[in-house]
């Protein structure tokens, strides 16, 4: 019976600070690299039904390359994921400031957020799973969020081959919070991502506007190029002629999961042009947002030779819905002192089943 691993590496230091990178080995031919910069996963190896090993996220070179601005490469964003209109909320009376960063609005948790910052990380292994936590402590006022958060993201593989990340966050005052990992996919391995097809469970999306800010109400995908309720290929979907499709560049949305429940139920299943990876995420959020990379313009590398362009990868970026502290119709994002913010996102690999 093969015996997961985990193992650290020094990494380099930012902000003073020593970073490690951090291996999980399933024992079974996957492995899973998380960087303490960012709480980053840095390399997923997956094999093929052929056997062949492969990474099937983008990621960058070195640590300088992700301590400089990228576009979130593999990180986990926060404290609030995806856009706050203007940067503003208001919480229980008092209106909140985020620094803008994005077309005058907040992405992922403003300049300076969860992606920037060193995280401590501890290692833990169980009979059939490897894991490393990694913590955070953000102080109160920290991008202009109330309240002290500490939070916790555990990257936990199993010799099946599935890849855990468990979010957890506790405040001292009221706040909000909506994390996730901001991974690009590639099942080819670095050959792109148009050819894949993209199947979401979901029967409905938020549409938005110009700036990325959705326009209102959730709207019906039947009819539109955001029916992915079947199996699509992703080049043919950007392909159509479509207002929204045409103002992001392609897929910057957030589809709403059927069955919103408390447990996990699948959001996504990609799957290369040969079949010869595929990946399903799982997730206890009630939402993903589908991005297709695209502001890549082909000026990062992952050091191989390989080239980050525009719809040569797709984020699945498991979620709260965008600007939902603005938003009190949809599922809250606020956290109070004595609660505990929870979620969990499985990538599972089910070609692997049986080999």
């Amino acid at each position: 019976m093969p015996r997961p691993t985990v193992h650290r590496t020094p990494f380099g230091s930012a902000h003073g600070k020593q970073t490690h990178l951090w291996t999980l080995d399933s024992g079974t031919g996957i492995r899973a690299e998380v960087l303490t910069f960012g709480a980053s996963l840095h390399r997923l190896t997956v094999p093929d039904t052929a056997g062949a090993a492969a990474s099937v996220v983008r990621s960058l070179p070195a640590l300088d390359d992700y301590a400089a601005k990228h576009p979130y490469f593999g990180a986990v964003v926060g404290r609030y994921a995806n856009r706050v209109a203007h940067g503003r909320f208001t919480l229980d009376g008092a209106e909140h400031h985020i620094p803008a960063n994005d077309r005058g609005h907040a992405l992922h948790g403003g300049p300076d957020g969860f992606h920037t910052k060193v995280w401590d990380a501890a290692p833990d292994r169980k009979g059939d799973s490897a894991s490393v936590r990694l913590s955070l402590h953000s102080p109160d006022g920290d991008m202009g969020f109330p309240g002290a958060l500490d939070t916790t993201v555990t990257y936990t593989l199993d010799t099946a081959g599935t890849l855990a990340v468990d979010y957890a966050s506790v405040t001292d005052r009221p706040t909000v919070v909506n994390l996730t990992n901001h991974a690009y996919f590639d099942l080819s391995g670095g050959d792109g991502v148009l050819g894949h097809l993209l199947q979401v469970d979901a029967d409905t999306y938020l549409p938005v506007d110009g700036d990325g800010i959705p326009l209102g109400p959730r709207a019906g995908v039947r009819g539109t190029p955001f029916d992915l309720t079947s199996p699509r290929v992703l080049g043919e979907r950007l392909g159509i002629d479509d207002d929204q499709l045409r103002d992001a560049g392609g897929f910057d949305h957030c589809w709403v999961l059927r069955d919103a429940g408390p447990g996990l139920r699948r959001a996504a299943r990609l799957t290369a042009p040969d079949a010869a990876r595929v990946l399903e995420v799982w997730t206890t959020e009630p939402g993903i947002q589908v991005y297709t990379a695209n502001q890549l313009d082909g000026s990062y590398t992952d050091g191989a030779g390989h080239r980050h362009e525009r719809h040569g990868s797709v984020c699945l970026e498991t979620q709260h819905l965008p600007d939902s502290p603005n938003r009190p119709e949809w599922p809250s994002t606020v956290l109070r002192p004595g609660e505990t913010a929870r979620s969990r996102t499985e990538l599972r690999f089910p070609h692997l089943a049986g080999l």
